[in-house]
């Protein structure tokens, strides 16, 4: 594989095994943010592929129109696309609007867009903290808190999976992606209680080290980590996140509600991961 190209293609996209029975979300509306590429586009496909209707939003228009095409391409007729951005009330107001106008309802919210950069945690300036602190955590926070009030007001229930990531033993080079996404988790298991009371579920879907195009943002050191993360040696695909969603998303979660789904091949149970490069100290000749 060029080291410029990551992850699956759309054509690959569509031609892997579906793993869940044909019709899996017929009729379901499903809108799933940052899907114009990555762990987001996979989702939108395997969504569309299983027979759901399509909101799809970002920032970037160019990405998302070809998104667009292909899911017309998979079948799904019926799709929204909806430049948004969820850093922004009004915008996030506006995405749901306009799912409201054309599907009349919302069925399931896939809260992926967001971002970081690699970078140690003492060279991290305000800016760039506060940057990732609201796209990650506040945007969420915003999608989230807006559908569920129209479920609500609506009374029509509804099924948030929020994608963040695996935070639990600390993710060094990413300080401020771990602190959002970690608040972001216990958010979803505070507010997975509360708004039981609505029909409304949330889960979260954190990935390990999985090849997207998210992969051109670290050093070729960082990456060459990333297969020995965990202990199955390799990283994961777009396309297990996708399957993990779909899990919760249809009728097979149904029973499941507050959770974290680790898909990181047990990497929580291995070694340490830097998405930087590890500092001497933590070398075998340094502590020699």
């Amino acid at each position: 594989m060029p080291e410029t190209t990551f992850g699956l293609d759309d054509a690959a996209l569509v031609a892997l095994p579906l793993g869940f029975e044909p019709g899996l979300l017929d009729g379901q509306v499903v809108l799933v943010s940052g899907a114009g590429s990555g762990i987001g586009k996979a989702i939108a496909f395997l969504c569309a592929r299983l027979g759901a209707r399509l909101v799809v939003c970002g920032r970037d228009p160019v990405k998302l129109a070809a998104c667009e095409t292909w899911l017309r391409r998979l079948g799904s007729p019926d799709v929204l696309v909806q430049p948004t951005d969820i850093r922004d009330g009004a915008s996030v107001a506006a995405l749901l609007d306009a799912t409201w106008q054309k599907f009349g309802r919302l069925d399931v919210q896939v809260n992926n867009a967001g971002g970081q950069f690699p970078k140690a945690a003492l060279d991290i300036s305000p800016k760039g903290w506060k940057a990732v602190i609201d796209n990650n955590l506040n945007g969420t926070w915003r999608m989230m808190h807006a559908a569920a009030q129209r479920w609500r007001d609506t009374g029509q229930g509804g099924n948030i999976v929020n994608i963040v990531l695996t935070f639990q033993r600390g993710y060094p080079g990413v300080a401020h992606s771990c602190a959002a996404r970690a608040a972001v988790t216990y958010l979803s298991k505070t507010v997975a209680v509360e708004w039981s009371q609505y029909g409304v579920r949330v889960n979260c879907v954190a990935p390990g080290s999985i090849e997207s195009t998210g992969f051109a943002h670290y050093s070729p050191e960082a990456r060459q980590q990333f297969a020995r993360s965990n202990p199955m040696l390799k990283v994961g695909s777009v396309q297990d996140i996708a399957y993990a969603v779909a899990y919760l998303a249809g009728p097979t979660g149904r029973f499941v509600n507050g959770e974290v789904l680790n898909v990181d091949g047990g990497g929580l149970l291995w070694g340490d991961l830097w998405t930087i490069p590890k500092p001497a100290y933590f070398t075998s000749e340094h502590a020699a």
